[in-house]
């Protein structure tokens, strides 16, 4: 038997290590575009964030988020995130 090996990312609000499904990847295009990557493959420069209410209030608060990317975040950013929290909970 075959183990495959789980892809791990760090969360840039709690630091933890977790698995890539887990995380949530927030994106800087070239252009200096900020977005939410759903599918983890769009090029730039990328983040995770735990799937998590409180990871993202906390990177919010710190500016974590803004000074990984280097780019100004937009309060859409973390609304869209938190929307898809919350919709993830309640298909689970």
């Amino acid at each position: 038997m075959i183990v495959k090996k789980v892809p791990m990312r760090k969360c840039v609000a709690t630091g933890e290590m977790k698995p890539k499904k887990e995380l949530v990847r927030i994106v800087r295009s070239k252009e200096g575009e900020v977005s939410v990557d759903l599918t983890g493959k769009k090029s730039g420069r990328g983040a995770y964030l735990s799937k998590d209410k409180e990871a993202v209030l906390l990177a919010k608060k710190k500016n974590t988020l803004s000074n990984h990317l280097q780019a100004t975040i937009d309060d859409s950013v973390y609304e869209e995130l938190l929307e898809l929290i919350e919709k993830e909970k309640r298909q689970s």
